[in-house]
This record gives structure tokens, sequence and C-alpha cells, in this order.
């Protein structure tokens, strides 16, 4: 007998006198939990993002539909970025007033090109204030799910209020299971067993937030 036909066997013993429940899933498990913690109004909802973004160090920006050019041209001046990778459906916008050779996400691009691209832009699917996470879909505006885990800069924009809720559970409504999610909460760290904090390992050191206003 195997490991797995013993492990098997001890959880049909474990539910031999368990009376079967024939009800669908979703009547069995109870989804009676708190959707949000606590009321806010709008502006409160996007301040406490703000903050738990930040608190997660990623740096956060706010700029209007007249201002996001600029501000997205001087964050890569800042950075010194030479090539931007560009999602095929971001606005272009965004990236009027930008100086770097814009890359565009292609499936041919090999991980060690990507690996030499200083930033990507993206835009996102939903942020989440109490958790202060941003969700990714892999929509046209977002592309792929590699470019925006091995360049080392990532800019991101939200557009507020639109794509802002409060709660995990208010995400996972607009969220399409069967699409490729990547939560973002802060830039890419980890820690050792002596919890030294070390950024990069497996996305962005950097992570900047645009709070995108009334476009």
């Amino acid at each position: 007998m195997s490991s797995r036909d013993r492990v098997l066997g001890r959880v049909r013993r474990a539910l031999a006198d368990v009376t079967p429940d024939e009800r669908p899933y979703e009547e069995v498990v109870g989804r009676d939990y708190l959707r949000e913690h606590g009321h806010r109004t709008t502006e409160e909802t996007v301040e406490l993002l703000a903050e738990n973004l930040a608190d997660y160090r990623a740096i956060v920006h706010r700029a209007d539909a007249d201002e996001v050019r600029m501000l997205v041209m001087r964050l890569l001046a800042k950075r010194g970025s030479q090539e931007m990778l560009v999602p095929p459906g971001l606005p272009p916008d965004w990236l009027a007033a930008a100086d770097p050779v814009w890359i565009h996400d292609r499936a041919a691009s090999t991980p060690q090109q990507l690996n030499r691209v200083g930033s990507v832009v993206t835009g996102c699917a939903v942020a989440i204030a109490e958790t202060g996470t941003i969700v990714l879909d892999g929509s046209p505006d977002q592309g792929r799910r590699r470019i925006s885990l091995i360049p080392d800069h990532h800019i991101c924009v939200v557009r507020v209020p639109d794509q802002v809720v409060s709660s995990v559970p208010q995400a996972l409504e607009r969220l399409d299971p069967a699409r490729p999610l990547t939560w973002i909460s802060g830039p890419s760290a980890t820690s050792d067993i002596e919890l030294d904090r070390v950024e990069g390992v497996h996305g962005p050191r950097t992570l900047e937030v645009i709070l995108l206003r009334g476009d």
C-alpha cells in the first residue's frame, strides 16, 4: 500500500459517520462574513488605499487626466530608464510625454530581454483599500503577467474612485477567476529566518502607484 492509499484510507474512515449532504456547496458553506470593515465615504476609502500602499513601501502619487503624462515622464526620467514595457491597451496619452523607447508586450520576448528593460507602466483591474493591494488580470492595459514581474520598476495607474473597493470580497465580485490574476501588495519582498528584508526577489524592487482622478 502506498502512502497515498494510506492517507486516503484514513480520510475515508474519518468520514464514515458523517451524514452525506447533497446540498450545493454554496448552500453548505456560509457566506455571512463582513464584506467590509466599517463604513467609509468614497474619499475615505481612497485615502485608506493610499495609506496602506505607503505602509507596504509603495510610492504613491496623485494626478488628474491633464497631469498624468507629465508625472509619468518625471518618474521615468528620475529612474533613468532608457526603455519601458508597454501593454497593448495602455492609453497612449499616459505616455505622450515620456522619453524612453517603447518596448511592446510580445509573446516572443525572452525573460533576458525583459530583464534589460528599466520600467513597466500598466493599468490595473481593481485596488483594495483595506489591504493596500492592487490586482492585475491580464487585460489589454496590463499585459502578460511576466511584464509586471521581471522589470525592476513598476508604475501602476489606478483610476479613482472607479477601480477602488474597500475589501477583498468586493474585489472578488469584480474579478474573473478564469483570468491570470496577480495580487500586488507593495514592492516584491521577502525575509529570511533572521527577518532581514530583501526586496526584488520575485518582482519589482520599486512600485509607484498613480491615483488618477477623473479619467
